[in-house]
């Protein structure tokens, strides 16, 4: 017998014709490694009573075997199938793009697969039936959760009658978790009272907000913030122009500005691409930043460090927000247990149940740069 009470080893059947033939079994595995069925069953399921060279052995088999365990017969036997679901838009913007490689990294981290599908969000009439095909197939799949990254409205709108076996989770900014789903986000809001509260520090009371577009979270969430920073600091706020994300529409609104005698002293640009836009625009135009005007992004990506002048941005912690997002997903399935894969005709599985805690935002931190000053005094401080 074993060390775990396993038969002796037989001759291995390692042939690489019957490798190539068809995919190695557990039982091959079992006879390869000297162990029994049910040892290599609970290497597979993470049992704390297999040794450790037990364990060692076993995954050594599973390699020369090229062996892949069947995830659906597990989940039928365990309601464990190590798979987590992941919705994206497809989107390459900064931010959506950037979570999503958070959360499949978290995923990896607490020992799950993401499968990830993208959604696209081009058509919000059409947007609900893909969203339900994709949560359909993901039940199919014997998924433990599903992570939806959400940055427009019409996800979450999408998702509101839509039902799954599976917890859902929202990644989107300044949205409640309801019955149906949780929601964990970045604080984008603060991010943007941030900014804006510098550049008050810095004597600006004249404060325009370069915002993104309106069916975003995070563009809705960064308004808020800016309009509330000033709102609390009883200062008028300035101009608003809705832009597109793009260095572009920057570059378009900082050519209108040039040619205003009563622009702002300083823009709090809703992403670093439409202040890079501003930055250019004002330096043609012979505007100085910050002499002249001061600029503010965020989410400081790769090279604002590197603008002219170097940008003052909001970061956001994307490491973080994955971890909380994984952290948030494993309460959920805790909390659903068995009835994550029960049948459809179980009331509990309609996507209900799955809890209103809340998590609190993951705060943004300013990084300060050179593209903010302080504010030129007024012709009748001069006086």
């Amino acid at each position: 017998m074993s060390d775990d009470g396993a038969a002796p080893p037989a001759a291995p059947v390692t042939t690489a014709s019957a490798r190539r033939d068809r995919p190695a079994g557990m039982a091959a595995v079992a006879r390869l490694a000297g162990v029994s069925h049910q040892t290599v069953s609970r290497v597979l399921n993470e049992h704390p009573s297999v040794r450790p060279s037990t364990r060692e052995r076993v995954l050594a088999a599973m390699v020369e075997l090229d062996y892949r365990p069947n995830r659906l017969a597990r989940a039928l036997v365990t309601s464990r199938s190590g798979i987590i679901g992941v919705v994206t838009s497809g989107s390459a913007r900064y931010g959506p793009s950037s979570t999503l490689m958070a959360v499949e990294e978290a995923a990896r981290g607490a020992g799950f697969a993401a499968n990830v599908t993208a959604v696209r969000e081009d058509d919000s009439e059409a947007l609900a039936t893909r969203m339900a095909q994709t949560l359909l197939s993901f039940d199919s799949q014997a998924v433990e959760g599903v992570i939806v990254i959400a940055p427009r409205v019409s996800t979450v709108e999408a998702l509101q009658t839509i039902s799954s076996r599976a917890p859902l989770l929202l990644i989107a900014a300044g949205v409640a978790p309801s019955p149906r789903f949780g929601v964990v986000g970045v604080d984008q809001a603060q991010g943007a009272r941030a900014a804006t509260a510098h550049l008050l520090a810095l004597g600006h009371t004249s404060i325009g907000h370069l915002a993104g577009p309106a069916d975003w979270f995070d563009s809705r969430e960064r308004h808020r913030g800016w309009l509330e920073e000033l709102e609390h600091a009883g200062v008028t706020p300035g101009p608003v122009w809705e832009g597109d994300w793009t260095a572009d529409v920057g570059y378009d609104v900082g050519r209108r500005l040039l040619a205003d005698p009563d622009r702002p002293t300083a823009v709090v640009a809703s992403n670093d691409q439409m202040a890079l836009g501003l930055l250019r625009a004002f330096g043609e135009g012979g505007l100085d930043v910050p002499g002249d005007v001061s600029v503010t992004g965020f989410d400081d990506i790769e090279g604002t460090a590197h603008f002219r002048p170097p940008l003052t941005t909001v970061r956001q912690d994307f490491a973080a927000l994955g971890e909380a997002a994984m952290a948030e997903m494993l309460r959920l399935i805790a909390e659903r247990g068995g009835r994550a894969h029960a049948g459809a005709d179980d009331g509990a599985a309609a996507g209900a149940g799955v809890g209103v805690g809340g998590v609190a935002p993951i705060p943004a931190e300013l990084v300060v740069r050179s593209s903010t000053g302080a504010a030129k005094p007024s012709s009748e401080q001069l006086l």
